[in-house]
């Protein structure tokens, strides 16, 4: 059957290099699994998933032959042991495949696979796409210098990919920002500062508002928002020094006038200088391993050299500093900019 219409890819989809897989093994995020992402692909029929108010989700439900479906599930369900615990086989006859998604929109076109414990009916979702190394090195990126822990496992071109928990940032925009307190609306645009310097920092690209998540945590009497990025196939990759800063997509400008509005420029170079002084201090406890994924990175092409010599001249031009305008590759620049911070974090970056 033909398969959904598939949208332009902004970039293309980088291999996994030999360095790369060599260092995934190192630091133990490869597996071996039965089913790969191509395997995926073969369904039969499809159906498209619409939101609770009829709105058409990018996303299709996929079906497969019914005499092929029993080994999907199996191998689904072992997938997800993988991810979670290890590969513990005893929770497997507990585990059934509610759904299988697919998304034809964007870069890494994932399928989402639903599982449910019939124990008890709870379920957890994981996604399955094509491993692109420029997602995979924004992961380890992501694990190293930010709070955040990151769960995946990569076989051969296969990514496995643990599901991001949080409200996405358009839908928080819409129908939760404009139900906050003041105070609360005070601390969400504080995270967005701190959010908006780590991806400049870490070169992560395209956070528009869909691109990440809003995370509200209740601590006793009032409520703690952390944002977190879920995409990250724009990991040096573009030219435009903009396009790493999220205060440039005109999705979010609903918080950065929040940002503008309820601070000076003194609190939001405070917040800049407070992040700057977390991630120097994630990447000194970090040095081993992130020394590692950039001298992998500084070996890779992910990035066309259009992209590279307009971006290291124009981090240069922000800066200042001259050693980007000396780098060959996006990890030299990455390098640049992680080496600058540690320098000079108390500076305006």
């Amino acid at each position: 059957m033909e398969q959904p219409a598939k949208r332009q890819m902004r970039k293309p989809s980088y291999p996994v290099s030999d360095d790369l897989a060599r260092y995934l093994k190192k630091y133990k995020r490869t597996t071996k699994i039965s089913i790969l992402y191509e395997d995926l692909l073969r369904f039969s029929g499809y159906v498209s998933v619409e939101d609770k108010f009829g709105n058409d989700t990018l996303w299709y439900r996929v079906y497969y032959p019914e005499h092929e479906y029993a080994e999907i599930e199996a191998n689904l369900a072992k997938v997800y042991t993988l991810l979670h615990s290890d590969g513990d086989v005893t929770l497997l006859e507990h585990l059934v495949v509610d759904t299988i998604d697919f998304c034809s929109f964007g870069n890494s076109q994932p399928f989402r696979i639903k599982i449910r414990n019939k124990l008890n009916d709870i379920y957890t979702n994981f996604y399955v796409k094509k491993a692109d190394a420029s997602r995979i090195y924004g992961l380890e990126l992501e694990e190293m210098m930010s709070p955040n822990t990151v769960n995946y496992l990569v076989h051969k071109d296969t990514l496995i990919e643990e599901h991001i928990m949080g409200i996405p940032g358009d839908v928080f925009i819409k129908e939760y920002l404009p139900q906050c307190t003041e105070l609360e609306k005070s601390q969400i645009a504080k995270e967005y500062v701190k959010f908006n310097e780590r991806c400049l920092i870490g070169l992560l690209g395209d956070m528009r508002s869909y691109n990440y998540v809003i995370i509200p945590t209740h601590d006793f009497d009032h409520v703690v928002y952390r944002i977190r990025p879920i995409d990250f196939d724009q990991q040096c990759y573009e030219g435009n020094l903009k396009f790493y800063l999220p205060q440039f997509f005109k999705e979010n400008n609903t918080i950065v006038q929040l940002v503008l509005d309820k601070f000076k420029d003194i609190s939001i170079e405070q917040y800049r200088k407070e992040i700057r002084s977390v991630l120097v201090r994630r990447v000194i406890s970090n040095q081993d391993r992130i020394q590692d994924i950039l001298n992998v990175m500084k070996q890779d092409t992910i990035a066309p050299k259009e992209h590279i010599d307009q971006l290291k001249m124009e981090m240069y031009d922000f800066v200042h500093e001259k050693a980007f305008k000396y780098c060959n590759n996006m990890g030299e620049i990455l390098e640049t900019a992680i080496k600058f911070t540690i320098k000079n974090y108390r500076s305006v970056f």
